[in-house]
């Protein structure tokens, strides 16, 4: 059934995706009960994690169900078994997003949308690019022209190089992992972009540096905030962040930094986050994107939520 349901959803993005300029997308997401798992296209290689299953009670029935999905895979997409990277999120529960899980170096660069990133198959839990965020990319790069843009928890800077392959003026770059600044500067590299004066990298705790609050004369046009669920990293001096609890303290954060007539996407992975509307700070409107910027190549229209706040003057553009 696997093999079969993946082989068509390949045939059926594949025309898609050549038009949409994307080498890299969603093939399958638990669509058939008896095989929850997650299953990426990267321009030739899968990508596919493994999810838990209640009836796998044994080591043995865990064993019997990897190799039975990875043949599946392997099958129904054509491949070699090094074309595909498998991993168990059953096996990986409370790893921080910054902490490799292999060694392997499998780098890639793939093309969205006009513009590469590299990204890696075997090394994280994560491969440098988030695909359900599509969408949101291009909707910075549709309004940055002029703007001055701010990124924050910024991985490895996709949406920094859509905003200025959109024409941002100036932009800031945050995340606290020098590990991910780097890798955000090898896509500027692929973009003919650089690191300069008036496009900076800051590595940093972004709780931190947003409640050290703008420079005099700091704000910015255009902002995202795609921030994680939860973390408790070292690197934050032994405090929590929990997106659902801290979410309305995040946003009057950010919002000091917003300037007038400016746009705001936040956007959470949280299924459990409940918006309540006093959580907007004052001066702003805040507008529920819905399922508007999840790709269509993407079955599970909840993968993410969005909102765009927006400073109370100025035309609003349209997603």
């Amino acid at each position: 059934m696997l093999g079969n349901r993946l082989a068509r959803r390949l045939r059926h993005l594949q025309g898609w995706a050549k038009s949409q300029g994307v080498t890299c997308f969603r093939l399958y997401e638990k669509d058939i009960p008896e095989y929850p798992l997650i299953v990426d296209w990267y321009d030739g290689d899968a990508v596919a994690w493994l999810l838990p299953r209640t009836r796998d009670d044994t080591a043995e029935a865990q064993r019997e169900f990897r190799e039975r999905a990875t043949n599946e895979i392997l099958a129904g997409l054509e491949l070699t078994p090094e074309r595909l990277w498998l991993k168990d999120r059953r096996g990986q529960q409370g790893l921080e997003q910054y902490e490799r899980v292999a060694q392997r170096g499998a780098a890639r660069v793939v093309t969205e949308q006009a513009l590469r990133f590299e990204v890696n198959l075997s090394d994280y839990l994560d491969t440098g690019l988030f695909l359900d965020h599509r969408v949101a990319r291009s909707l910075v790069r549709r309004y940055a022209q002029g703007k001055r843009f701010l990124n924050l928890f910024a991985y490895t800077g996709s949406f920094t190089v859509y905003a200025r392959a959109g024409g941002a003026s100036a932009s800031t770059t945050v995340d606290m992992s020098n590990t991910y600044q780097e890798w955000t500067r090898r896509n500027f590299a692929l973009n003919g972009q650089r690191e300069t004066a008036e496009h900076r990298l800051v590595t940093d705790d972004c709780l931190a540096w947003l409640e050290a609050g703008p420079a005099a004369g700091e704000s910015y046009d255009l902002i995202v905030c795609d921030p994680p669920t939860f973390s408790n990293s070292k690197r934050m001096g032994g405090r929590t962040f929990a997106i659902d609890r801290d979410y309305p303290a995040l946003l009057a954060s950010v919002a000091a930094f917003l300037a007038p007539g400016g746009f705001l996407y936040f956007s959470t992975n949280s299924r459990g986050l409940r918006w309540e509307s006093n959580a907007v700070p004052p001066g702003l409107e805040a507008l529920d994107l819905g399922d508007r910027t999840v790709p269509p190549d993407f079955r599970n229209r909840r993968i993410h939520r969005c909102w765009r706040l927006q400073r109370c003057t100025g035309a609003e553009p349209r997603p």
